[in-house]
């Protein structure tokens, strides 16, 4: 396959050199390198995003107990929240030039956050969970705003502003939850 390659659009992954195909390879004037540092911060926020999301409508339709109603609308809001923030994080690294998370296989590649796969999780121990990965990913969301604002990539990171708001909100609702259920 041939497909002509714009200097402006190379990207690293992992150790070897790969270039955006020119069909998606955006127009931007921030520095190819600086580029292919942003969407490399920020893809791993899209796969931990999208494992949080599945994490979290996991528990929403696994949930049992006496806040079964509570916490099941919790859950789904959350989850909506989350997964809002994806595709606002992928079509940001697509306007710059970057290319973003293709496959469920690539996810697994990036992701920080575990899967929870336990078929019984008790309550008290979802809300754990929960508040621990999203004080992971408002963590990773910190430094991925200081890589773009060293980059000159400001819309970049003031999406990632918005979208840590939106974490820091989920952080105090479960860790709430989580003081009555010591």
């Amino acid at each position: 396959m041939n497909v002509k390659m714009n200097a402006n659009a190379k990207r690293k992954s992992g150790s070897t050199m790969q270039t955006v195909p020119r069909q998606l390879a955006t127009s931007t004037d921030l520095k190819p390198d600086d580029v292919r540092t942003i969407a490399q911060t920020v893809n791993p926020l899209v796969a931990d995003a999208i494992a949080l999301y599945v994490k979290t409508k996991n528990f929403h339709w696994h949930l049992t107990g006496p806040h079964f109603r509570d916490y099941h609308l919790l859950f789904d809001e959350q989850a909506a929240a989350i997964l809002e923030s994806v595709d606002a994080l992928a079509e940001r690294v697509r306007k710059i030039g970057g290319t973003t998370i293709h496959s469920i296989g690539e996810i697994g590649r990036l992701q920080t956050i575990a899967d929870d796969d336990e078929e019984i999780v008790p309550s008290a121990e979802m809300i754990r969970r929960l508040l621990a990965d999203n004080r992971h990913i408002a963590e990773q969301q910190r430094k991925a705003i200081e890589v773009c604002d060293t980059r000159g990539d400001t819309p970049t990171g003031n999406l990632l502003q918005e979208i840590l708001d939106e974490t820091e909100r989920r952080i105090w609702f479960l860790f709430e939850l989580s003081q009555s259920e010591k």
